[in-house]
């Protein structure tokens, strides 16, 4: 009987400890759990600062041979042996065809022997003046008879060298026989075989020579890109660089030489209102061909006003437009609408929108509305941890 009374009194107990156990939890729940008033949000920010950005483009150029040759013959005639393979590389002087020189060897023996008879001739007028001259002083002679005579002596004069001119022409001529490459480089098809007639003023090219090593691309800028960039460098901040050009090919992959801009057009085409910048790159291994499209990337000026800001700090409306928060007077977070038009590395370039010092939010901007109330510190600051002590251990019973 009294281990029977004794249980009921017990768990009365019990019952009555867990209800002071939960009202206990309960208040302090209350006072300092998710219910409670939350304090300022935590965020880091980073300083900015003026610096150098460069003002990159990326422009559709076309490759250009950096020299071209159209072979042509200088003399009529039959061609008699074609003296390179098709596709080789030629050298500058090296022949390329030999034109039959029968009639131009027998005109130059011609011309050879008509300046002999000349020279003869003209000796001959020399030696008759001069025998004139004593007579003429002596008055054996009439003073005409001498005139005419040194007249005669200078026409043989003048004989002798309309032959010496015939003479290198036809010398000319007799060479030209010997069509040689003009130019160093790749030489192309032949349009004319062995055995062929060919003429002087013909208007098709017997080949084609190209030098590929360097070669120039012709890139397309529009007038209105080229008229930002000088109204740029007319206000300050912007000044201009040497443009080392890069290059992506066709295929998407970069090339692996830089190349120089070292020429650029003063006029507007009229049909694409853009204006040529010719830039000069080395193709050792041919891999830039003549006509072949690339994708042109280069600097043509450096920003002095520009400010690099982390990725994640700025975000974008739905039409495009860059906003990021700063740090305001009061701790409280300013929405900013600032222009950010392009990257380098891990960083927003903003060109406007920013002044010198600002402190831009780059961390805890989850739910960041403008002006809510902030906490500002250095970005990546280490957060700290609060631990709560241990409180006593519940009791597991009571004693009877």
């Amino acid at each position: 009987m009294r281990a029977l009374s004794r249980r009921p009194a017990l768990t009365i107990a019990t019952l009555a400890a867990a209800a002071m156990l939960a009202a206990c939890g309960s208040s302090s729940a209350d006072k300092g759990g998710a219910g409670g008033p939350k304090g300022p949000t935590k965020v880091g920010y980073v300083v900015v600062q003026p610096g150098s950005a460069p003002i990159e483009q990326q422009l559709p150029g076309r490759v250009a041979a950096f020299q071209v040759s159209e072979v042509r013959p200088q003399v009529s005639g039959v061609i008699q042996r074609r003296l390179f393979r098709e596709g080789s590389v030629v050298q500058q002087g090296q022949t390329l065809y030999q034109i039959d020189p029968s009639i131009y060897n027998a005109q130059a023996a011609q011309a050879q022997a008509n300046l002999q008879s000349a020279r003869a001739s003209a000796v001959a007028a020399r030696t008759r003046a001069s025998r004139y001259k004593p007579l003429a002083d002596m008055e054996a002679i009439s003073k005409q008879d001498y005139t005419d005579a040194v007249a005669q002596a200078r026409q043989a004069d003048a004989a002798v060298a309309q032959s010496n001119a015939a003479l290198r022409s036809a010398q000319i001529n007799q060479r030209f026989t010997r069509v040689p490459a003009p130019i160093s480089g790749r030489i192309g098809l032949s349009n004319f075989t062995e055995g062929a007639l060919v003429t002087a003023n013909q208007p098709e090219a017997l080949t084609t020579i190209t030098r590929l090593d360097p070669v120039y691309v012709d890139i397309q800028q529009s007038a209105a890109d080229l008229l930002a960039l000088r109204n740029a460098l007319a206000r300050g901040g912007t000044v201009p660089t040497s443009a080392q050009v890069r290059l992506k090919l066709p295929d998407g992959s970069d090339y692996g030489f830089t190349g120089t801009v070292e020429f650029s057009q003063v006029l507007v085409n009229q049909d694409t209102g853009t204006v040529t910048l010719r830039a000069r790159f080395p193709n050792s291994q041919a891999l830039l061909l003549p006509g072949m499209f690339v994708n042109a990337q280069f600097a043509q000026a450096i920003d002095r006003t520009a400010y690099y800001v982390p990725q994640q700090a700025i975000a974008r409306d739905p039409k495009g437009t860059a906003t990021l928060f700063v740090v305001g007077s009061g701790d409280r977070a300013v929405q900013r609408i600032v222009v950010a038009d392009r990257t380098e590395g891990s960083y927003w370039i903003v060109t406007q929108g920013l002044a010198p010092g600002e402190k831009v939010i780059t961390q805890g901007l989850g739910n960041l509305k403008d002006g809510a109330p902030i906490k500002p510190v250095p970005a990546s600051t280490p957060q700290r941890i609060n631990t709560r002590p241990a409180g006593p251990p519940a009791p597991t019973g009571t004693r009877g």
